[in-house]
């Protein structure tokens, strides 16, 4: 049973001539996002946000439901109704495309 302490050489933040293992990461260049087809299709963006709105409908509802029996709320039916009330919310957004709309794409 070794301990991985032993393998280590030097610590961290010690300066050291040697380059780093890891070189950093280049960004993924703009215009690949900007290029993506999510955002020039209307249909794709209508199938998509109208399931999730669907989703989050159904699960709400779900958990509604003992409610209108007259059983009260627990914490987790209560849950439940904010987990669909956030999906069906993110429907909106996917529907609306508030980030395409802002940004002109050339």
């Amino acid at each position: 049973m070794g301990s991985s302490l032993s393998e280590i050489s030097e610590l961290p933040g010690s300066s050291s001539t040697a380059a780093p293992a890891n070189p950093p990461a280049k960004a993924a260049p703009d215009s690949l996002a900007q290029d993506s087809a999510f955002k020039n299709c209307w249909s794709c963006r209508l199938l998509s946000g109208s399931a999730l709105m669907g989703a989050g409908a159904y699960v709400y509802l779900l958990a509604r439901r003992p409610m209108k029996q007259g059983i009260p709320p627990t914490p987790g039916a209560i849950a439940q109704m904010v987990f669909g009330i956030s999906i069906a919310c993110w429907g909106v957004v996917v529907l609306a495309d508030p980030r395409g709309k802002s940004h002109r794409v050339v």
